[in-house]
């Protein structure tokens, strides 16, 4: 077992993650029904609030990548997570698929993300990439923004380009048992290419949480509001915030307070 990258003593870290702030994508797509107002996503007006009030009942602050077009949408919602002690990073600007874009396209979405974030007084420390890969070239554009880490499909923690590296795993992602389109991951990855159980996902992220503390490491799970449409699936989520806030071995921090002490620590992760 590894120990002592963590403070306080404790073996692990883990970040509890949000993705898709509201309809950024669907509007991107021209998915959004032409009926329905802007600003009116279910996922937001209902589900969100409930799953911050499950938070502050087990004292986990999250991290929220949300798409910086929805910061001017949803502003009440953005000054929820903040006054409840959420990070809010950033998610591109309409949930494009990061790793497709030209680098004039990169660029113009840095320039649009970061007007947005500065209208509401938001810094953003850490960028998750729609699909979860990044450009080579990426790092550069990061690092003139002030991003301080990534969050990218990846196996370690770790510094890249003076980037520090908080990855994500498809099998610790709710889209991965719940959605349609993650069919063939799910097949690539050895599981069942129908829809998974909210069983399913509870019982992989409680042994995924003890294989991290038994090796000293770090996992980020993600929980997208928009799938939260049932009880089972709010009653798996709580038992899996009451895993992650009970235990005295695990460190439970926003992305972007773990990066800071990766960032202070870089030796332990090199």
């Amino acid at each position: 077992m590894m120990t002592g990258r963590w403070p306080n003593g404790a073996k692990a870290a883990i970040s509890f993650t949000m993705d898709n702030l509201g309809e950024a994508q669907d509007v991107n797509k021209g998915l959004w029904p032409a009926n329905e107002p802007i600003g009116s996503h279910y996922s937001v007006k209902e589900k969100l609030p409930r799953m911050l009030d499950m938070l502050a009942q087990h004292g986990v602050h999250a991290t929220y990548f949300a798409e910086s077009w929805s910061l001017d949408v949803y502003p009440d919602a953005v000054r929820a997570l903040q006054d409840r002690g959420h990070e809010v990073a950033w998610h591109g600007y309409q949930h494009e698929a990061w790793s497709g874009l030209s680098a004039d396209d990169e660029v113009l979405n840095f320039k649009k993300s970061f007007e947005a974030a500065n209208r509401h007084g938001i810094r953003y420390k850490g960028f998750r990439p729609p699909g979860g890969s990044i450009n080579d070239r990426t790092y550069d554009l990061l690092r003139n923004h002030g991003v301080r880490y990534v969050s990218p499909l990846a196996a370690e923690v770790g510094i890249e380009n003076g980037i520090i590296l908080l990855p994500f795993e498809w099998k610790t992602v709710d889209a991965f048992y719940y959605m349609d389109k993650f069919a063939g991951i799910r097949e690539s990855l050895g599981a069942d290419k129908d829809i998974l159980s909210p069983s399913a996902l509870e019982s992989y992220f409680l042994s995924k949480i003890d294989d991290v503390v038994e090796a000293g490491g770090y996992i980020s799970i993600l929980f997208h509001p928009f799938l939260q449409t049932s009880e089972e699936k709010f009653s798996v989520m709580d038992r899996v915030l009451a895993r992650i806030s009970r235990d005295k071995d695990i460190w439970c921090a926003p992305c972007g307070e773990v990066a800071d002490w990766v960032a202070d620590h870089a030796s332990m992760f090199q």
